[in-house]
């Protein structure tokens, strides 16, 4: 049902370097991009996140409640990707570790303030 998820950024340049490093570790890449979006995906029909400016012009800010969370294969990508995006800089959120039975997830926020879940279901 998801197609993507937009995050606004203030430093484009920055943010991608950044998810490019962290998307990585989950084998997202850059997928396509338009002047204002750069999106990131693991392959054709899945969802997407995408990065970029604001539609409106105005200061991209991190909504209250607004979290993405990014599906990894396994646990160790969970570890991987967090352990990464705290590397770059990344804000920590909740180190990783099983939630619920069935749920293995860490959280951090991007260095635009944006709340990230990685997490492997099931």
């Amino acid at each position: 049902m998801l197609a993507y998820v937009t995050l606004g950024t203030n430093n484009k340049e920055k943010a991608l370097a950044f998810y490019d490093a962290v998307l990585g570790e989950m084998g997202a890449k850059r997928f396509f991009a338009n002047d204002r979006l750069q999106f990131y995906g693991v392959g054709p029909g899945q969802p997407m996140l995408a990065i970029g400016d604001p539609y409106d012009k105005e200061s991209a800010s991190c909504g209250n409640g607004v979290m993405p969370a990014l599906a990894c294969a396994d646990n160790a990508t969970v570890d991987k990707v967090y352990n990464k995006a705290i590397s770059l800089g990344a804000v920590d959120e909740g180190a990783p570790g099983n939630r619920m039975p069935t749920f293995y997830g860490a959280y951090f926020r991007d260095p635009d303030g944006n709340k990230i879940c990685v997490c492997k279901l099931g």
